[in-house]
């Protein structure tokens, strides 16, 4: 596994990463979020040694440049246009098989594998940016790499190549490997991570699995819908049981689906609908990050101008 201990960075005055320490597991897909600006790049470069900084990464017990073959043992797409724009995507990709000592037979594997092989000769200079992350991706897993980092790997990717990484980075993690991938896009990190790792300013905020991550969260509830709205309205009332309207019936807080369930059937109330109803990665992340917010935009009525009726009462 690739194991982060303790790296932190400072830019003068301003702290970028602050002590951060978390585990990447085999088999698993890591998610890495936090706001515009928290530090995971800078993160991510510490551990790859690309910058200097306190602290160590670990990549199977060892810093990555103790590896005999550091391309076999992580595969990186940390910036999209890392190529040559004049050689061809075969060529670029040839001259990192050559330079790593794979088999060029290689390269025409992973050209189809990630969907470029019709425009293997054509220079990537012109490339769109959802076919300049498909060919890093394929630069990325050209020697195997027992681990995978992508910053942002589905920027610029259409709708079927963000379904195509999507069932890329499960099947790469199902293999036994481990594959660190931080995004906004928070609802396609949903689909994909089993683990969550998230920072703000630097510093860890949360690191857990989804589910738990999911399950703990405040708005996290159980949905329940039955034939009389009003009574069980009343009944959580009474009780002192927090509740909100949901679609068309409540979300209950505080509370598991079996309590819910016995209790209405305590009170003969009839189920019609009972399950667990979690929060969204999204409504998780902004709970966590509600602090850690280095940039954030006005509302509309805080940004609004006053009248001058406003003006003049003022």
């Amino acid at each position: 596994m690739i194991e982060v201990k303790n790296i932190a960075k400072k830019y003068r005055k301003k702290v970028a990463v602050n002590d951060l320490s978390f585990t990447v597991k085999t088999g698993r897909v890591t998610g890495f979020l936090g706001p515009n600006g928290a530090g995971k790049s800078t993160a991510m470069r510490l551990m790859l040694g690309l910058d200097n900084g306190k602290g160590e990464t670990l990549f199977d017990g060892k810093p990555l440049h103790q590896h005999k073959h550091p391309s076999a043992v992580v595969g990186l797409l940390l910036e999209a246009k890392a190529f040559h724009p004049t050689r061809s995507a075969r060529d670029h990709l040839h001259v990192l098989a050559t330079a790593s000592g794979v088999p060029l037979s290689r390269v025409d594997e992973v050209l189809e594998l990630v969907g470029l092989h019709d425009v293997a000769k054509k220079g990537p200079g012109k490339f769109s940016l959802g076919m300049s992350q498909r060919l890093g991706i394929a630069a990325a897993i050209l020697n195997e790499p027992k681990h995978l980092i992508l910053d942002e790997p589905a920027n610029g990717l259409d709708p079927e190549g963000i379904a195509w990484l999507r069932n890329f980075i499960k099947d790469y993690a199902d293999k036994g490997n481990a594959v660190l991938i931080s995004s906004h896009l928070l609802s396609e990190m949903s689909q994909v991570a089993d683990d969550i790792v998230v920072i703000g300013k630097g510093n860890l905020i949360a690191d857990t699995s989804m589910e738990r991550l999911l399950a703990e969260n405040t708005r996290s509830g159980v949905f329940v819908r039955t034939d009389k709205p009003d009574a069980l309205v009343k009944l959580l009332d009474k009780q002192k049981i927090a509740h909100e309207p949901l679609n068309a019936g409540l979300k209950v807080i505080g509370m598991s689906t079996d309590e819910v369930g016995k209790l209405l059937f305590s009170k003969g109330l009839a189920v019609l609908e009972l399950r667990t109803q979690e929060a969204s990665l999204e409504e998780a992340f902004l709970d966590l990050t509600s602090t850690s917010q280095e940039y954030k935009s006005e509302s509309i009525s805080e940004s609004k101008p006053e009248s001058k009726t406003e003006k003049d009462a003022s």
